[in-house]
């Protein structure tokens, strides 16, 4: 079949060694396989009864996924790779939205427990995110459709060391999100909301480089199951985009 993913040795060898080990039941199956047979079913958006034979059976890249999905297997793997090469000249946050397909519908706890909102494009979840000058993506945070881009803000920006400087929209034109990033050391690159009476210092041509976080929710994005969320369980969405943000990180 045409088109299929496999992990380069580069990834492969930054990954083998965060992969759980002596771990009860049967012997595990190839896990580079089976890890390339997950990144295919995101990358392509097909069912997960769909991936090529070639990588196995569907049921055991499956299983394989939604049990790591459980553990949180997949967000500490990202996390403990994105500190691999630290960066501490500049950032960028915002956030996108991602369609709910109908199949992501009755999980278990509501739209709310499961990261699914209403807002004006419908059905939706959103994909926090901060990045790198590199254009990689360093803390993610996946919430309901709806909620504001500045609740989040915190939440990401705390998980990294400081930057110095970090752009972002209007939408995060806030006095307390100012003033605690001046208070660590960082200079924000905001936009003043128009209804601002008091505009704080911007730096226009800093700004231009906030383009690095909306080209890096174009690589997330070319991940097709994480375009559509097809996933009911909020958790398994979650780790869909710390996957893809690791294949990011390593391609």
């Amino acid at each position: 079949m045409a088109n299929e993913f496999w992990l380069s040795d580069a990834q492969w060898h930054a990954i083998v060694a965060h992969l759980p080990h002596n771990q009860p039941g049967a012997r595990r199956v190839d896990d580079r396989r089976v890890i390339s047979g997950i990144v295919h079913v995101l990358r392509s958006g097909c069912r997960w009864r769909d991936c090529p034979a070639v990588y196995g059976p569907y049921t055991t890249i499956y299983n394989r996924w939604n049990r790591w999905s459980r553990r949180r297997f997949w967000q500490g793997l990202f996390e403990a790779l994105r500190q691999a090469s630290p960066d501490d000249d500049f950032h960028a946050i915002d956030s996108t939205t991602a369609k709910a397909h109908r199949s992501a519908a009755g999980g278990k706890g509501g739209r709310k427990k499961q990261a699914i909102g209403r807002s004006r494009g419908g059905r939706t979840t959103k994909i926090h995110a901060l990045c790198d000058p590199l254009g990689r993506p360093l803390a993610i945070e996946v919430t309901q459709g709806q909620l504001g881009d500045l609740r989040a803000a915190l939440v990401l920006l705390a998980q990294v060391p400081r930057a110095r400087s970090c752009a972002a929209d209007c939408a995060y034109d806030a006095r307390g999100l100012r003033q605690w990033l001046i208070d660590r050391g960082t200079t924000p690159v905001i936009p003043n909301n128009p209804t601002r009476k008091q505009p704080s210092p911007f730096d226009r041509e800093a700004y231009k480089r906030r383009n690095l976080i909306e080209r890096m929710f174009c690589r997330l994005k070319d991940f097709r199951r994480i375009a559509t969320r097809y996933d009911k369980l909020a958790r398994n969405y979650a780790s869909a985009v710390a996957l893809a943000a690791i294949v990011i990180w390593w391609c």
